[in-house]
This record gives C-alpha cells, structure tokens and sequence, in this order.
C-alpha cells in the first residue's frame, strides 16, 4: 500500500471517529474514573446516596446562570452533605445545550459552574473544597434538536472526590 493510500485511509478514519454521535453519560459520574464512587443509597455518607438521594445536578434556563429555587433546594442538600461528609472535595461540571458557539457555551458553562460553587460556599462549605471545570456544549447527555434535551443539557454537576483538605 502506498504512502498515499496510507494518508487517505487514516483521513477517512479519523472523519469517522469524528462523526459520532455518543452521548457523554454523567448519569453516574465518580464511576467512570472522574470522581468517587460506589457506596450503597442506603448509606446516607456514601457516593452513591449524594448522587441519588441527594441530587449531584442542578438545572438553568436557556442562557442563563442564576440558580433557580429548585437549585437552591439541591444545592443546600448537597450543603449539608458536604459540611456533613468534610473529607470530600468536589468538582462543579458546567455546561450547556448545544446551540450557540463554543467560546459562549464554554463561558456560559463556567458561569453556571461558578453560581452553584458560590452557592455552596454561602452555606458554608470551604471555598477550597471546591474546584470548576466548564465543558460548554461538548458533554451532551441528550442528543437531538429539541427542547428537552436542551433542558437535560443545561446544567451543573457535582463531582465528589476524595481525599485530604488543607
């Protein structure tokens, strides 16, 4: 095979790999290597009952990052939590749907990260818990053209990790 064909090959390749359309599956984030995780629902200092009973997401409108009153009821679970379980460290994931640029959609998600962060740290959580990371529209967990996935979209996660906090 030629040098040529070579070169076509690994372009055609790479356009494929490109062209995918899957999903970035936060539903159990601290699983996958990004966090902590594992631990039962039923024990109320685990991973596992932060993410389900307690909620590790918050949802925002279109374009927007003020917190909503439903936010605010997760973010203060998530709150005593965190004052109640001090030996984790979080990460706050922004991020949002996929219309817009990704230089808007990227700051949008750090205004998102940083409301829920600063949320937190007025009720009481260590500011140096607490780190933030934008994705901006790059980590869809819905793909299509409609509204409702644009909702799921729209949003702050919470990533626990643990370890020791100076």
């Amino acid at each position: 095979m030629s040098g040529i064909n070579k070169a076509i090959l690994l372009v055609a390749g790479l356009a494929l790999a490109a062209c995918s359309d899957a999903r970035w599956d936060d539903t159990n984030a601290g699983n996958d290597g990004t966090g902590i995780g594992g631990g039962s629902t039923a024990d109320p200092s685990s991973p596992a009952y932060f993410r389900e009973a307690i909620g590790d997401r918050v949802l925002f409108l279109v374009d927007q990052s003020s917190i909503s009153p439903e936010a605010q009821g997760i973010l203060d679970g998530q709150a005593r939590w965190l004052t109640a379980n001090p030996a984790y460290v979080v990460t706050i994931e922004g991020h949002a749907d996929e219309r817009g640029t990704r230089e808007y959609n990227l700051a949008l998600g750090a205004r998102r990260a940083n409301s829920a962060r600063e949320y937190l740290i007025s009720q009481g959580v260590a500011a140096s818990r607490i780190q933030t990371v934008s994705y901006g529209k790059e980590r869809p967990i819905e793909i299509c053209s409609e509204q409702s996935c644009y909702n799921k979209n729209r949003r702050a996660v919470t990533v626990l990790a643990g370890g020791a906090v100076s």
